[in-house]
């Protein structure tokens, strides 16, 4: 009887004992604050680079809006070198322009021309034809620029945030002419309507 009342003494006095709790605490929290700290990094970085990549796309868009002369494939190279310079994209980039007509009888869109760079394909008329409910409402044969552009995103940490693809889809009516055009090296200098 003697010898369980000195251990459950000796229990109670460890029990009241607080020198090392902070220490143990600590072990235990420090981690996950880390974690948590990291986690919210990438998460701002990744909302941060989400915006960076739409602003560079509607940049390209209010860019190519502007032209009256045809574009070429210079400009369109160009227009890539400036997407990866404004998103300070360290990884592969694509980019889409094309120019849509809309048939206001028929209520669908075709393509006048399209372009890429990159991995993706240019559109075609099948694609687009039922893109009523992502264009505005347009007049019949009116003409619309859309800049599409693809940038791989990868976290700076590993905290459960998988790689992905930024996708951004941009559509700008053309400022000064009715139409952008696109100038075919292969036509012996024809301009494709």
């Amino acid at each position: 009887m003697l010898k369980m009342t000195l251990k459950s003494i000796a229990r109670l006095e460890f029990a009241r004992r607080e020198d090392g709790t902070v220490a143990i605490e600590t072990v235990i929290i420090l981690p996950l604050l880390f974690w948590t700290y990291l986690s919210m990094f990438s998460i701002f970085d990744a909302f941060r680079q989400y915006s960076i990549n739409q602003k560079a796309s509607f940049t390209i868009g209010d860019m190519i809006s502007r032209e009256t002369l045809p574009l070429d494939n210079d400009y369109l190279n160009g227009s890539q070198d400036l997407f990866d310079y404004l998103t300070r994209s360290r990884s592969d980039s694509a980019i889409r322009v094309s120019s849509l007509a809309y048939d206001k009888t028929n209520d669908k869109f075709k393509h006048d021309w399209s372009k890429v760079r990159g991995w993706v394909e240019p559109l075609n008329d099948d694609q687009v034809r039922t893109w009523t409910d992502r264009l505005p409402l347009m007049r019949h044969n009116e003409r619309i620029m859309v800049v599409e552009t693809w940038s791989k995103y990868d976290p700076p940490f590993n905290t459960g945030l998988e790689k992905r693809e930024i996708r951004n889809f941009v559509f700008t009516r053309p400022r000064y002419a009715p139409r952008v055009l696109w100038f075919d090296d292969g036509r012996d200098g024809d301009y494709l309507p």
